[in-house]
């Protein structure tokens, strides 16, 4: 099974498999219907995960029902018992950056969001739009969820100005990367252009780099206030291992200081 999921995810175009995902996705949910492992997203359990990796595959890491991976499970919880996300009573402008499935149709169907999606290729995009060259006016956004998106980016630096401009004051978001927390300075390395050494050095054979722990820093210099969110320490150990979350990961939270 983890080599036929390695080839699926290195051969076939993304924007195809999120339209394959429709149909797969509610016959892999029966199949592996059980109660080892629990998708906080749905509430529904399974005997086991599936495997993901573009090159090491990982076990028990993709959800059958929402295909959600580790960070979209830890975000869930985060957002849910941390912050007022799904109970304001007020409208939330939010804008998501290539909206994940496990959360696309949870979030349209949430009455206090103002939901705007974006992306150069996704389907699921409401606006095509480069996150270096954003068609949004200044200050527009509430909250602006943009993750594993900015290891694609070659500027990523301003990509994160873009990010900026368009959040508004006291605004704030949630910016996942892949992150190695070993590594102190983020690596890339242009001349490496073979898809299958790519993803076996950055993670994916569209990554340009693997962000070290000066990525919050990175953030912070175009004018962001940053928390390094550890939630997985609030949680249980039993809840990390039946929600199948990688302990110990971080949620890059970012906050638009307000205007004084």
């Amino acid at each position: 099974m983890k080599k036929l999921f390695r080839w699926v995810l290195n051969t076939i175009p993304r924007p195809v498999l999120i339209r394959l995902s429709l149909v797969v996705r509610p016959v892999l949910a029966r199949w592996l219907k059980g109660n080892t492992y629990t998708d906080p997203i749905d509430g529904k359990s399974f005997r086991m995960f599936l495997p993901y990796g573009y090159g090491t595959q990982r076990n028990n890491v993709l959800s059958p029902s929402t295909l959600s991976l580790e960070r979209h499970r830890l975000l869930w919880l985060f957002l849910k018992n941390e912050t007022n996300f799904f109970t304001s009573t007020e409208k939330i402008h939010l804008l998501h950056f290539a909206p994940e499935q496990a959360f696309y149709q949870l979030f349209k169907q949430q009455k206090n969001l103002v939901y705007t999606t974006t992306d150069l290729l996704s389907p699921l995009a409401d606006v095509k739009a480069d996150i270096c060259n954003l068609p949004f006016e200044d200050n527009s956004y509430d909250v602006i969820f943009c993750n594993h998106v900015l290891e694609h980016i070659p500027n990523d630096t301003k990509a994160m100005q873009e990010l900026y401009r368009v959040m508004k004051p006291g605004g704030w978001g949630i910016f996942q990367i892949p992150q190695d927390l070993n590594r102190e300075k983020t690596f890339t390395d242009d001349s490496i252009t073979d898809p299958k050494e790519r993803a076996k050095i950055f993670g994916q054979y569209d990554h340009v780099r693997v962000y070290g722990r000066d990525y919050f820093n990175q953030l912070r210099s175009v004018g962001f206030e940053v928390e390094e969110v550890d939630y997985t320490l609030q949680l249980t150990s039993e809840e990390v291992t039946r929600y199948c979350l990688a302990k110990g990961e971080i949620i890059p939270l970012v906050k638009k200081p307000k205007a004084t």
